[in-house]
């Protein structure tokens, strides 16, 4: 029979949280509740033979693996927070079992609650803000002035196409921080993430604004209007949400509070 482990997706409070009833967690496995010290950990059992810490390792490694175990997380994070404050736990927290969620509980307790308390009645929302770059300068063509090299006339077009792009990005850099101040007073909380790459975001354009703000439940509307107000002047504003509150709920397990926390 193969070895099982405890994989946790979320923490919230004991009274209030959904029924896991029909939720299905990592590999279609059923989800369950695990409660102490006034919270509950919404978990599920994984086979370590996948999930153990040399074997998930290479897992790691399989990317088809790893988008349909973030989307199995995701969807039972969500479900959870769509009805309680709740604290989503790392991708891949596995532990050996049921015993050491429990003291996790326990000793984490107060560090929990005052996250919980943090993010009760909020939800984060996420603006991505991007801006289309200069064209680039051609490699050959137009016109030298008289007695000028056509690699001079390279190297002038190259450096007003420089000078171009640095311009540009300068105003949609400054664009992006009159976004993100606006944004700012509306929300709790804000947070700016890295850009991505276009690799990941899937757009050629510059990202120049990845914030996640947290913003209170009654003032959603308010939050959305004020960035509409922000369209049209020069960014792509991209609203995504609302989430889960990933981006402000960070507790720091530590290595030796889970052996097989990966």
């Amino acid at each position: 029979m193969t070895e099982t482990g405890t994989y946790v997706y979320a923490i919230a409070h004991g009274a209030g949280g959904p029924d896991p009833s029909g939720l299905e967690g990592v590999g279609g496995a059923p989800v369950r509740t695990i409660e102490h010290a006034g919270l509950v950990a919404y978990v599920s059992a994984v086979p370590l033979d996948r999930f153990g810490e040399e074997p998930l390792r290479r897992s790691l490694e399989d990317l088809d693996w790893v988008e349909a175990t973030a989307r199995a997380h995701h969807r039972v994070v969500e479900a959870v927070s769509e009805a309680v404050a709740t604290a989503p736990v790392r991708l891949v927290t596995v532990y050996t079992g049921e015993e050491q969620v429990s003291a996790l509980l326990e000793r984490r307790h107060d560090d929990f609650a005052e996250v919980l308390s943090h993010v009760a009645g909020r939800r984060e929302w996420g603006v991505k803000a991007y801006a289309g770059q200069p064209a680039g300068t051609p490699s050959s063509g137009g016109r030298e002035q008289e007695g000028e090299s056509p690699g001079t006339a390279y190297l002038k077009r190259r450096q007003a196409s420089l000078h171009d792009r640095d311009t540009a990005w300068r105003h949609a850099a400054t664009e992006a921080e009159r976004v993100d101040a606006a944004l700012s007073v509306v929300a709790v909380a804000s947070r700016r993430h890295r850009p991505q790459d276009p690799e990941l975001s899937g757009r050629e354009e510059w990202m120049v604004l990845n914030g996640a703000y947290l913003v209170d439940d009654d003032l959603a509307d308010e939050f959305v209007a004020t960035l509409d107000t922000l369209r049209g002047r020069g960014l792509d504003l991209e609203l995504t949400g609302p989430w889960a509150p990933y981006s402000f709920t960070d507790i720091d397990l530590g290595t030796a509070e889970a052996p097989d926390d990966v």
